[in-house]
């Protein structure tokens, strides 16, 4: 088979890209996108869910308009949020965005039951407020005492398509729930929820075939006959399988509404320094683990993007920036508030004020004051991750949106004193394509489909420029204080 679906969907939009490998050349072809976005009801933000079943059904019909009768399909989604699933199959209650408030003091309660530290040993996942555990902590009990199956969102529509139930390893390991060592669901979690092991699908591997799409939705809606193949779920886990790398000695930026930072892994790295520093072991495919931190990324200009009306492109912001006094003002990009304020622009000029620096006015001072936030951050991450691994990674390689701003790329590199290669921009969607090619016998391994996609794709290299040692030092320290020397 050469037609090859895979279904990627974001924070803020999704798509159907139709994938084909011709004379070992991978093609893309966008044949739908469409907008996602959580909707606020009642002081709480849900996922349209049943849209986005929609939507790939929508994707499926323009699939067959152009010519594909028979093909493979995978899905990615974002991580941690789920669907509870009732004893006739259908869904209870709404499903939660991972930016609802009503995780705020989940890990504060949660952790007075268990510590960061005995979680941390079990499961080597970062605390992020959002992750899967808080928010099963907080769940209203009489919708999970009604939960005959709770599944993540992919896993969802992995459901409502083909019927089968399963749990995808790259995204289940983002419930902050697998324990490193069973290689499964930990019970002890389990019971501090007054959960039970069957109430979440069987674990799979990525490149796992689920089978067809129901029959009656082929007829109903006129879909060609797709065979869904269990992606690497995770969109940063496909992502990262998209990263065109050769050599060992390498990093990945997966850059988007998230940027994650990282490397690539055979065993999970759970020492004291990554726990203090938070840092999390998310499963791979293929064995491997993705040693990496989030990082709060284009989430923070696309918000000062929208409050200017969609007034400015993201290039213009990148332009603006080029022009602004460099390092004027800096925000901890991780700090809570900056996750989902009511005005981003609002709370970085809030920041700024109260830890005395200069507040940014105009659009370039603010888009600058977020680049550089970022530049700093990427460089004191990878640095930190050298420390933890021993290694040092000869380059960076920049994957996702975040791949086309050049002014970003060229300062990080300039930061790092490393090579940064910049693409593709559709990681993600390669990632996915990869493992149903593996999957259907078309490409050998993940080795190969790295090549390929090197082969097909434009990578442009950012090489460093000379900085003032003493300018850089001056404004790691600076950054390294506001991190830690927080306003509340």
């Amino acid at each position: 088979m050469n037609n090859y679906l895979a279904v990627d969907i974001g924070a803020s939009s999704g798509r159907v890209i139709w994938g084909t490998l011709q004379e070992g050349v991978l093609r893309l072809q966008e044949i739908h996108r469409f907008n996602n976005g959580f909707i606020e009801k009642e002081g709480h933000f849900y996922w349209d869910i049943e849209n986005l079943l929609r939507q790939i059904i929508q994707g499926l019909q323009q699939a067959k308009r152009l010519g594909v009768e028979e093909c493979t399909l995978g899905i990615d989604t974002w991580a941690v949020d789920y669907v509870l699933v009732g004893s006739s199959g259908e869904r209870i209650g709404e499903v939660y965005s991972y930016r609802d408030p009503r995780t705020d003091r989940a890990a504060n309660l949660l952790h007075q039951k268990i510590s960061f530290q005995e979680l941390y040993a079990k499961t080597g996942i970062q605390q992020l407020s959002f992750n899967t555990l808080y928010q099963l902590s907080v769940h209203e009990q009489e919708e999970l005492r009604k939960a005959e199956q709770i599944m993540l969102v992919p896993d969802y529509l992995h459901y409502r398509l083909t019927g089968i139930s399963k749990s995808e390893v790259t995204n289940a390991s983002t419930t902050q729930m697998l324990n490193l060592h069973t290689q499964d669901y930990d019970v002890d979690l389990l019971a501090l929820l007054g959960l039970q092991r069957n109430q979440f699908p069987a674990l799979v591997q990525p490149g796992f075939r689920l089978g067809p799409i129901r029959e009656e939705l082929v007829q109903a809606y006129h879909l060609p006959r797709c065979e869904l193949i269990c992606a690497a779920t995770h969109d940063t886990a496909s992502a990262v399988l998209g990263v065109p790398a050769r050599g060992e000695s390498w990093g990945y930026l997966s850059s988007g509404t998230w940027s994650l930072i990282g490397v690539e892994r055979k065993q999970p790295l759970t020492s004291h320094l990554a726990m203090e520093s938070n840092y999390t072991n998310e499963w791979g495919a293929f064995g491997t683990y993705r040693f990496l931190k989030n990082v709060m990324g284009m989430w923070l200009i696309q918000q000062v993007r929208k409050e200017y009306d969609n007034a400015y492109s993201f290039a213009e912001l990148a332009e603006l920036a080029t022009a602004a006094e460099p390092f004027r003002s800096l925000i901890p990009c991780n700090d809570d508030r900056f996750l989902n304020p009511p005005n981003m622009t609002e709370a970085i000029r809030s920041f700024c004020a109260q830890t005395g620096q200069p507040v940014p006015n105009t659009p370039g001072e603010i888009a600058r004051c977020i680049f550089d936030s970022l530049a700093l951050s990427y460089d004191a991450y990878v640095r930190e991750i050298e420390k933890m691994t021993g290694e040092n990674l000869e380059e960076l390689h920049i994957v996702g949106g975040g791949s086309n701003n050049e002014f970003l790329c060229q300062l990080s590199a300039d930061l790092l004193g490393k090579d940064i290669e910049a693409g593709p921009t559709e990681s993600t969607v390669l990632g996915n394509l990869a493992i149903q090619m593996i999957a259907d016998g078309a490409i050998r391994d993940i080795q190969e489909a790295r090549a390929i996609i090197r082969h097909s794709f434009a990578i442009r290299t950012y090489k460093p420029r000379p900085v003032d040692p003493n300018m850089l030092a001056e404004q790691r320290t600076k950054f390294h204080s506001l991190h830690f020397n927080r306003i509340n």
